[in-house]
């Protein structure tokens, strides 16, 4: 019975998935379709292809905090089934009606809704210390992330976009900008790479390739080469007229979508690898069967302490990031249309400017929280980005109605998750036993 919920709850979580990303799909298409860049169907493509190549980008950091939102030592797989359910509702609900809330929160909602249902309060992580130099962990950090990623993504499009504006003039103290931070982003990015002696399990044999394409190395890449695309744009810009600028912004807005889908893919992605890794760690907790007689597929460790006080690396089967990154890309072919409209044009009138500073802020957002560990909501993060970049035209450029509902369905996202889930595992465990 217990292996027979497992594959149900391995099954429903990758639904799930497929549902985030089709309902998630606007986050990084809205702006490039809204001004005509791509057509829908070439964004979906385009979105989808770059949510599957975040396998190769990130670590499974935010996967790990996930999964360990209640303690998995004192749950059962019903209230990960209650809390995968609940999510299911929330997301398809909100899809219905085209309201862009995060499937991040509603996963976590869910989750600690089903948990405290199940144990009591107490069962939840709610706030944990951090290692030093590291951030704290907790459902109380992810909380306050509901307010603080739109906050990022709106301060960050809003500076970029007085950058581009003030390199659009035809004078020397934007370029001296542009130039100290290039040279501040060259050192920046050199001093985060990990050098071939520090990297734990090298791919190639080549200490060039390993260094190259370690997933650490690739991400800080990734951030580098955003930052000097538009440092070189901006050194040039003042030399265009208008309709060469936005020719730039328009092929600028392949890239910028790119980078921000690749943050979505890497950091929604990892919130059900780390629910399918809390419930294999539950079954086998419950199960009282040894790791070592189980099949190879079902080897999954969370990482942890020792007696000693020394890390202990967890483990994660192959199949489970190979299969929630195909669900999401998936998922995000099948676009959310709906969502597109509220996205691209109910917020703030999108150009190529808008979505280039948009995209761009959002993508460097959700990497720095990936770095962090923090899983954050990509819909905020964006909307946010959104918004920073339409202030830049003036506060009546947003459309705040519009804006004001749409805080309201983040704000209720978690509470409505976990009472749905916590309704739901009462009634599961009436039927399961």
């Amino acid at each position: 019975m217990s292996l027979t919920l497992l594959l149900v709850i391995i099954v429903l979580a990758l639904i799930f998935d497929y549902i985030n990303g089709f309902h998630d799909a606007a986050n990084a298409i809205a702006t490039i379709v809204a001004t005509k860049v791509l057509t829908p169907f070439q964004a979906v493509v385009w979105a989808a292809f770059f949510n599957f190549l975040a396998y190769w980008v990130f670590g499974f950091g935010v996967a790990d905090t996930v999964a360990k939102t209640a303690n998995t030592m004192e749950i059962n797989l019903v209230v990960i089934l209650a809390g995968v359910i609940a999510a299911i509702i929330w997301n398809l609900f909100t899809w219905w009606f085209g309201i862009p809330s995060s499937s991040s929160h509603t996963l976590i909602g869910g989750f600690a809704g089903a948990a405290i249902a199940h144990a009591g309060i107490n069962v939840v992580n709610w706030y944990k210390e951090g290692k030093a130099g590291e951030m704290p962990t907790g459902v109380l950090v992810i909380v306050g992330f509901i307010v603080l990623a739109p906050f990022i993504g709106a301060i960050v499009s809003y500076f970029i976009s007085i950058w581009l504006l003030h390199s659009a003039k035809k004078s020397i103290w934007p370029k001296i900008f542009t130039l100290t931070l290039i040279i501040c982003t060259i050192w920046f990015i050199s001093n985060q790479m990990l050098m071939y002696s520090e990297i734990k399990k090298p791919r190639f044999d080549s200490h060039f390739y390993s260094v190259i394409f370690e997933s650490h190395n690739i991400k800080w890449l990734l951030v580098g080469f955003i930052i000097l695309s538009i440092s070189f744009f901006c050194l040039i810009f003042s030399s265009l007229n208008q309709t060469q600028s936005t020719a730039w912004l328009r092929k600028m807005q392949l890239l910028s979508s790119a980078s921000f889908s690749l943050g979505h893919g890497g950091n929604d992605s990892q919130k059900v690898m780390g629910i399918i890794a809390a419930a294999v760690v539950v079954y086998i907790h419950t199960s009282g069967v040894a790791m070592t007689e189980l099949p190879a597929w079902l080897h999954v460790a969370l990482p942890s302490k020792g007696p000693n006080g020394e890390e202990i690396a967890g483990h994660m089967p192959p199949w489970i990031p190979l299969a929630c990154y195909s669900a999401i890309a998936a998922g995000t072919l099948s676009g959310g249309w709906k969502i597109v409209k509220t996205m691209g044009s109910k917020i703030t009138k999108v150009t190529p400017f808008e979505g280039v500073t948009a995209e761009t802020a959002g993508a460097l957002t959700l990497y720095f929280t990936e770095h962090l560990k923090i899983p954050v909501s990509t819909t905020h993060t964006i909307t946010g980005s959104i918004i920073g970049s339409g202030l830049t035209k003036g506060v009546s450029a947003v459309k705040w109605g519009v804006t004001v509902k749409l805080i309201w369905a983040w704000v209720l996202t978690i509470p409505v998750s976990a009472i749905l889930a916590a309704l739901i595992y009462y009634l599961l465990s009436a039927f399961i036993h």
